[in-house]
């Protein structure tokens, strides 16, 4: 069987599409004075997503400077009114992921 070229990212939006969740931009840039992006953003009602990778292997993201780095992004998006939701990639493209986006959407 081939190997789909379509990575998770498109697959999560796809996955949006086919259940009727409102369509996902990817890496909506959080405020313009850094280059902070969320991962996916329903900007119209301020929700965003973040897939936070590499927990379990020390990555980017659960190192120091890269949750400082994190912490700041997660607090300006509060200060701006967002409410910001969080996963990893293997949840992204699961029902239960689905369920709480579409459900903070309806709030």
């Amino acid at each position: 069987m081939a190997k789909s070229n379509v990575g998770p990212a498109c697959r999560f939006v796809m996955l949006c599409e086919q259940h009727h969740v409102l369509t996902p931009v990817r890496e909506w840039r959080v405020c313009s004075t850094r280059r902070w992006a969320w991962d996916f953003a329903w900007p119209e009602h301020k929700v965003a997503l973040e897939v936070n990778g590499g927990i379990w292997i020390r990555g980017k993201h659960s190192r120091g400077k890269g949750q400082v780095n994190d912490f700041e992004k997660w607090s300006m998006g509060a200060l701006l009114g967002w409410r910001v939701l969080h996963t990893t990639p293997d949840r992204l493209e699961t029902s239960q992921t689905l369920a709480l986006v579409r459900t903070c959407l309806e709030r």
